[in-house]
């Protein structure tokens, strides 16, 4: 019996031994799998959702409401007598809301035409190191568009169809450091009417956008969008807009100066009449405060 009982002690003492002899083993398995490198995915690469205009390639996070005034005041050339375009202006007030961190709605109403739109963004990419390498992040965009002015021409056949917009874009944005960013939205807009014969329904042009932080709170941006020529309607002039972003808590408070006196997106594009050389730059804002309606779900540690 005394052989068996040697075995048996030997069996629980030499693990204890090899323990004894090496007793980091544990913390060297706990660093190999803390080595594994994990995901890291780009943030801020813009303030909000809006570069100035444009949308930007940011989201909502899922249960946030994102409520936005924008106001561009009348054209700096208007001189004193509209003391430089304050005594004009154009609004547009509405709401964004993220459905969930990848897919957000809103809704506006634009006093530039009278116009109601409503537009979808959905995150389709994001740029990332690590584990997944992602070089750039990809946002597609949705928009329609209701114009509701009186018909010009009451006498003749008018249909409800004419007063639909529709936008689409992708928008393709890459954080270079973290100071810099810049994004690309190849752009589509067709339009059920147009103002002359001649023009195209379907309206093509290129977004490009930057953003170069000042300090933690402030930001300068620029926009411009080019129309295609042979894809532009008569007489338009393509949009440029310089901006600042001010961060104030909840808010985030934007200073803008642009050649466009229409906020939304097929207004902007393609409805630009002024000419920065000639003076028609409207002094504008934009406000935005956000709400949390859903607080996102916490991670179950039991």
């Amino acid at each position: 019996m005394a052989k068996p009982k040697l075995i048996l002690i030997l069996f629980f003492l030499i693990p204890l031994e090899i323990w004894a002899q090496d007793p980091n083993l544990l913390d060297m398995l706990d660093k190999d799998v803390k080595a594994k490198p994990a995901t890291d995915y780009a943030t801020a690469t813009f303030k909000t959702t809006r570069l100035i205009n444009a949308h930007s390639i940011e989201q909502l996070a899922g249960g946030v409401l994102d409520v936005k005034i924008s106001h561009r005041f009348g054209t700096l050339n208007d001189g004193f007598y509209e003391l430089f375009g304050l005594d004009n202006a154009s609004i547009r007030i509405g709401g964004d809301y993220g459905i969930t961190n990848w897919l957000m709605v809103g809704l506006g109403r634009s006093s530039f035409e009278k116009q109601y739109d409503g537009f979808m963004k959905l995150r389709l990419l994001r740029q990332s190191k690590g584990a997944k390498s992602m070089p750039l992040s990809l946002s597609g965009f949705a928009g329609v568009y209701y114009n509701t002015l009186k018909w010009a021409d009451t006498a003749r056949e008018n249909y409800t169809s004419s007063r639909f917009n529709y936008v689409f874009q992708l928008i393709a944005a890459r954080k270079f450091s973290e100071g810099f960013s810049l994004q690309i939205s190849p752009t589509l807009v067709h339009y059920n009417l147009v103002p002359k014969a001649t023009d195209p329904n379907d309206l093509l042009s290129v977004g490009i956008g930057a953003r170069q932080k000042l300090s933690k709170r402030v930001s300068v941006n620029v926009e411009y969008y080019y129309q295609i020529p042979g894809y532009k309607l008569e007489g338009s002039e393509n949009a440029l807009s310089l901006g600042i972003d001010i961060e104030t808590g909840g808010h985030v408070f934007q200073l803008i100066f642009t050649n466009s006196t229409g906020i939304a997106e097929n207004q902007y594009i393609t409805k630009t009449n002024g000419r920065w050389q000639d003076g028609d730059i409207h002094f504008g804002f934009n406000i935005a405060r956000v709400f949390t309606l859903k607080k996102p779900k916490q991670p179950n540690l039991k």
